[in-house]
């Protein structure tokens, strides 16, 4: 495997466990009446490659499932960095 998609690889990798532990802390400082995580945040944290990591915070975590532009826009988010990711893979340069 080339370093450059073995760094690709690891920096998707801590997006994504960004983005979920992100979802993680939001869902725990709302049962304990916490200071919240913004929801400009949270969506950041998904537009930074990190949509599988957040889609998967809402629906294990079931966080921001009642929230439609959540519902709408993570999974959307998600797909297209799969296709960005897709297209880089097959387009770019070895």
């Amino acid at each position: 495997m080339k370093p450059f998609f073995l760094i690709v690889l690891v920096v998707l990798l801590l997006t994504n466990l960004f983005s979920f532990c992100l979802m993680w802390y939001d869902k725990h400082c709302a049962r304990k009446g916490k200071w919240r995580v913004k929801e400009a945040t949270l969506f950041i944290a998904c537009a930074c490659f990190g949509g599988i990591g957040g889609v998967l915070g809402m629906n294990i975590l079931r966080h921001k499932t009642r929230h439609w532009y959540f519902k709408l826009f993570f999974p959307l988010i998600m797909i297209i960095q799969i296709v960005l990711l897709i297209l880089g893979a097959i387009y770019l340069p070895m």
